[in-house]
């Protein structure tokens, strides 16, 4: 047996059995392994950013680590952007990343460069195999790593002697962390402050905070308290819909955020973190929380926040019951096709059981509240909020639950910076249904051009925020992709019944929606 052999087998010993991958000459050896042990499934994406990206949906779906394997520096420089979005996603994510033989590297190769420095960004655990004989090791430790508590990218550095040299074989798989309890003491303290604060208090979760189970035991000592219940801007993934308790996220603009915190006197953070302004702007706060407002820690990412927010229930909430979403729909909708009639539609007809990946933007602003009382369904936020994220996430969402169907509102200038994600979807006949929200512009920059205070309301200003010129065709690049359901909608009609055809196929579809430019 030789290394990637024996990487390979203790990856699937340790509950790791999908690779999103994009390797290159160093990698070999890994793939090649891939015939040996038919239990890794090996997923082949055009570009490191639909690998990274579905390797974080996996996860955040399947509750446990994918592997995303690169090609050297280079390779994990193209799939940063969506490694830094599982890092804010506290996203378990295994990150092999393929190195020059060690007795190559003296040669200072054209590809050679600093891998661990690239990776050092990511703030995770980092492991460098140097012989065949540690790696079946060190790979079991990098995927406990990658578990944390909190989840976190955990990167191996695979040079390629190391997998073509024999070894003795596969390492046993090591036992995740288990999360941390919160203190009692914590626990009754903010208890005291809920008791005395009423309606003048607000309890914000993120993270695994916004699973089903947690957000319900944050509805009852809502009920009972009269505190607000929030969510951070982009969860990394929710549980909605009818029968759910309704969290409302706070705004990403920071003036309605800051309208939504106003009067708060305190704030409970579970797995969330305090408030701030996504960007800086002339005279304007970067911190949103209220003055005057005293910020609370319940528990913090790798704290077990569910059995906080079960003790602290039974302290202050016994016997209540949560306000749970009401079943209801908006009509299908008429007429106009634009960013309110878009969001009718899509609640209209949502599935029971959808993932919904959600890059919509600016256009896609309104579909979070057109279906909150859907069937039960959950939604998978860009948390990080580089841009690039949506169809490599609905991809690796997919993969996690092939038998969900997998919604990807997507904006089209962030659709076209991985949008080789919908060839990985065809090949392997995922069952995604992806909506290019086309408002033929970079919407959100014409808004932040006036809101950070640049004098820019010039012609070529505006040009460099423009995606006209040529038009892009997004039915005619799906098609050379390979996806055969493919429809443009112009009125509110034509897109909920193409939508509803694309719901109908079991496999990748695609609906452009051609929408006016805010």
């Amino acid at each position: 047996m030789n290394g990637a052999q024996a990487l390979i087998r203790t990856l699937v010993d340790s509950g790791v059995d999908t690779t999103f991958m994009n390797p290159g000459t160093s990698e070999m050896h890994y793939v090649a392994a891939l015939d040996d042990v038919p239990d890794m499934r090996g997923i082949l994406a055009l570009f490191e950013g639909v690998a990274t990206g579905a390797a974080d949906g996996f996860a955040r779906m399947a509750g446990r680590p994918a592997a995303s394997l690169l090609h050297l520096g280079p390779g994990l420089g193209n799939g940063l952007a969506n490694l830094h979005n599982a890092r804010r996603a506290h996203t378990p994510l295994l990150n092999i990343v393929g190195d020059h033989a060690t007795h190559h590297a003296r040669y200072d190769a054209p590809l050679q460069s600093d891998i661990e420095a690239i990776a050092s960004s990511l703030n995770g655990v980092i492991r460098a195999s140097t012989t065949s004989g540690d790696v079946a090791r060190d790979t079991a430790r990098a995927v406990a790593d990658a578990y944390g508590p909190p989840g976190q990218i955990s990167t191996l550095i695979l040079p390629a002697d190391v997998c073509w040299d024999p070894c003795d074989g596969p390492a046993p798989a090591v036992a995740p962390r288990q999360p941390a309890a919160v203190d009692g003491n914590v626990i009754s303290e903010i208890a005291a402050i809920l008791r005395s604060s009423g309606e003048s208090a607000a309890i914000m979760v993120g993270g695994t905070a916004c699973m089903a189970g947690p957000a319900e035991l944050a509805g009852r000592i809502s009920a009972s308290t009269g505190a607000k219940l929030l969510a951070e801007t982009f969860p990394t993934r929710s549980q909605r819909g009818a029968g759910r308790v309704a969290v409302e996220r706070l705004g990403y603009l920071a003036e309605f955020a800051q309208m939504q915190l106003d009067g708060l006197q305190h704030l409970i953070l579970v797995e969330a973190a305090s408030p701030v302004s996504f960007f800086a702007y002339p005279d304007k706060a970067s911190e949103l929380v209220p003055d005057g407002c005293t910020v609370h820690t319940l528990a913090v990412p790798g704290q077990n926040s569910t059995g906080a927010l079960a003790a602290l229930a039974d302290l202050v909430a016994p016997d209540a019951e949560p306000v749970l979403t009401s079943a209801s729909r908006p009509d299908r909708p008429t007429g106009e096709l634009n960013a309110e009639t878009l969001a009718s539609a899509v609640g209209s007809i949502l599935p029971e059981g959808a993932i919904v990946a959600d890059e919509g933007n600016t256009t896609g602003l309104f579909v979070s509240g057109f279906t909150a009382g859907c069937p039960q369904h959950d939604w998978l936020c860009l948390t990080g909020g580089a841009i690039g994220y949506g169809m490599p996430v609905a991809t690796g969402a997919a993969v996690a639950e092939p038998h969900r169907k997998v919604l990807n509102l997507q904006a089209d200038g962030s659709a076209m910076y991985t949008f080789q994600a919908l060839w990985t979807q065809v090949r392997e006949n995922l069952d995604v249904t992806t909506v290019i929200l086309n408002n033929s512009s970079y919407a959100v920059l014409n808004m932040e051009l006036e809101r950070v205070g640049a004098a820019g309301d010039g012609a070529r200003a505006r040009d460099m925020l423009d995606l006209t010129r040529p038009d892009l065709d997004f039915v005619s690049l799906a098609r050379a992709c390979g996806v055969e359901q493919v429809s443009r909608a112009t009125t509110a009609e034509e897109f909920t019944t193409q939508l509803e055809a694309a719901f109908a196929v079991e496999g990748p579809a695609v609906v452009e929606a051609v929408l006016p430019p805010l």
